[in-house]
């Protein structure tokens, strides 16, 4: 069961011991804190590298465009 249903933002890992391991999920000892802490501290999508290189590709072409143009 993953861990975006409802009431899945009031959770934090500090005080969740792993079943796994019996350790703190917070310490991400085994494949199963980790991956538990991952779905917990998943602060949504983020941007590809690729999206940010084509952008600051562009920015440079409009910034020499511009300074034929204007300078």
């Amino acid at each position: 069961m993953p861990f975006t249903e409802i009431g899945a933002h009031d959770m934090s890992c500090e005080h969740l011991i792993c079943a796994q391991c019996s350790n703190p999920v917070v310490e991400g000892r085994c494949p199963t804190c980790r991956a538990a802490r991952a779905e917990l501290h998943d602060h949504g999508p983020s941007v590809p590298p690729a999206v940010v290189l084509a952008v600051l590709v562009g920015l440079l072409f409009a910034a020499l465009v511009l300074q034929r143009v204007y300078g």
